[in-house]
């Protein structure tokens, strides 16, 4: 059964998160380190949290795994990726791990 992980960056009071670094450079990274094991990513840059409602998150990062292994593998080699998070966003990265219902 595939197995997700969400990286979500939410925001709070003075954090802050820079769109164009995430998207060409940490996004990047992602795939070099991580990308052999993902079966596939969305990256979603928060606009709203509902009608004439802020959004609570700057961007959440899907991926998806093939199974627990892929995931475990790719954190395995996540290094790099999670030493980056710095330089875009001064955010507590929220992660969740799920299991897609097949």
């Amino acid at each position: 059964m595939a197995v997700t992980l969400q990286v979500l960056y939410p925001i709070t009071d003075g954090s802050t998160f820079d769109n164009d670094y995430y998207a060409s450079t940490h996004m990047g990274l992602v795939r070099a380190h991580m990308g052999p094991h993902i079966k596939s990513t969305v990256v979603t840059k928060g606009l709203a949290g509902g009608p004439d409602t802020p959004p609570a998150f700057h961007a959440v990062a899907t991926m998806v795994f093939a199974d627990q292994d892929a995931l475990d593998a790719a954190m395995a080699v996540a290094g790099p990726v999670l030493a980056d998070i710095p330089k875009f966003t001064n955010a507590a990265p929220q992660m969740l791990i799920g299991q897609t219902y097949d």
